[in-house]
């Protein structure tokens, strides 16, 4: 009498699993077809129904190719080959190879795409460049594309952080200490030194701080000077985080090894002898220079002459670089200066020696005594603006100006100003005759005014 019971709740027990098996099939029946009618699909099954797969490779600074074509809803994979010469990534959306080095292949699974969008390499300055990869989809794939000043990634140009005013920068602030000016003289046939390439946060303005990319921890990088004929051996090291290089104007060698891209973790030494003599610049010369000289990666390099050319004594010698300033954008203080104002031209500030107005009075101005001569040494950093270097109150009798003299001793005649395009030097000398303040300035004045301003004070 018992058996009964049990045999109809087995039955109705079997019937309730196979109307859980039907409703599943039917849930996954009517998925399908939403899908289907929807143009929407689960990116799980798209990769073995519509996955698109391109190599992408690097030439110079381009992605090749540098865009495609896909359908909408395909499932984008990239096998990206880093055959330039230095470290890129590509982004593209949300998804991101992260650094790849030289001669490494990364795979980069970019999910599916149901529009267009621009991939790009995201280290400073290489969108900017031309390292942008679009992916285009539908009616947008036969478009034209113009992506210069995109306001997406590291190379858009947002609004720099506040701009200190001429009174904030000629303030007197307790504890400041400008650049070291003065110039000793030349020791030694061979010069000999090793310099490290690292980025660091530092203030480049009045309560403005952010990163510079820098030799030897300092902007501009460190002088050397010798005479015609010395020998330079440079050992560079890049503990940074990105490809960085050097590019000495004094030296007449082969740039294909010696101003290569170092990679982080690597050195390279870098030997010339000095032929001739000037005030030469050096820089990075990683693309894009520009970036690398706004942020700090630029110097000076002093060859005297010898023999019956030598210069004359002089009371002190001092130097200066002349450099635009370019703020970063607000919250993006870590980048460092904007790849896209840079490019533009959009500077805030200017300096002498990478700082604005810090020998201005009230910071640390430049001393002399009656009677003193000076010689200045000059060369034009930019990147981009020229200098026009004149000191109030004050004629120059010797002026040096790239590998020749304007006017040497002028005893009825002199100059006013020293001229100089970017990457050019030389040097002025004069005498102070009476005791006062005598500002020197870029005598395109509205750059005087942005901090190509400085004071001589002489007693």
């Amino acid at each position: 009498m018992s058996s009964v019971p049990v045999k109809k709740e087995h039955s109705e027990k079997k019937w309730a699993s196979w109307l859980i098996i039907i409703v599943a099939l039917l849930a996954v029946i009517g998925l399908a077809v939403f899908n289907s009618a929807t143009g929407k699909q689960d990116p799980a099954t798209v990769a073995s129904a519509d996955a698109v797969t391109v190599d992408v490779s690097v030439d110079g600074m381009a992605f090749v190719p540098s865009s495609i074509d896909v359908a909408a809803g395909s499932h984008l994979i990239v096998n990206f080959h880093n055959t330039g010469d230095q470290v890129h990534d590509l982004k593209i959306g949300r998804e991101e190879t992260g650094r790849v080095e030289p001669g490494e292949t990364v795979q980069l699974d970019a999910g599916v795409i149901e529009e267009s969008v621009e991939g790009y390499c995201t280290i400073a300055g290489h969108k900017m460049q031309g390292m942008t990869f679009m992916v285009n989809v539908g009616e947008s794939a036969s478009e034209e594309h113009d992506h210069a000043g995109a306001s997406e990634g590291t190379g858009s140009a947002g609004a720099p952080a506040k701009v200190p005013s001429v009174a904030e920068r000629m303030a007197a602030r307790e504890g400041f200490e400008a650049f070291d000016a003065s110039l000793a003289p030349a020791k030694g046939d061979l010069h000999e030194e090793t310099w490290v390439m690292t980025e660091e946060e530092m203030e480049v303005a009045p309560g403005v701080r952010q990163t510079r990319w820098l030799f030897n921890g300092q902007a501009p990088g460190p002088t050397l000077r010798g005479k015609v004929g010395d020998t330079f051996r440079i050992t560079i090291k890049n503990e940074g985080s990105m490809g960085h290089s050097v590019d000495f104007h004094a030296g007449e060698v082969n740039p294909d090894e010696n101003m290569k891209t170092i990679q982080p973790g690597e050195s390279l030494t870098y030997e010339f002898v000095a032929h001739r003599a000037g005030i030469w610049m050096y820089h990075c010369s990683t693309m894009p220079m520009s970036l690398h000289i706004a942020n700090g990666m630029a110097g000076a390099v002093v060859i005297d002459p010898r023999g019956e050319d030598a210069l004359a004594d002089v009371d002190a010698e001092y130097i200066m670089t002349a450099s635009e300033v370019f703020l970063a954008s607000a919250g993006k203080e870590a980048e460092g200066a904007n790849a896209q104002r840079v490019s533009d031209g959009d500077y805030d500030l200017t300096a002498f020696n990478y700082y604005p107005n810090q020998y201005d009075e009230g910071l640390a101005p430049l001393r002399a005594k009656v009677g003193d001569t000076v010689r200045i040494w000059l060369v034009n950093l930019g990147p981009d603006l020229p200098l026009s270097f004149h000191v109030v109150g004050e004629q120059f009798d010797t002026v040096y100006k790239e590998g020749a003299y304007l006017i040497k001793g002028a005893k009825d005649s002199g100059s006013q100003a020293l001229d100089l395009l970017p990457a050019q030097g030389g040097f002025v000398e004069m005498t102070f005759n009476e005791p006062g303040t005598y500002s020197f300035v870029n005598h395109l004045m509205t750059n005087a005014e942005k901090g190509q301003h400085g004071q001589f004070i002489v007693e």
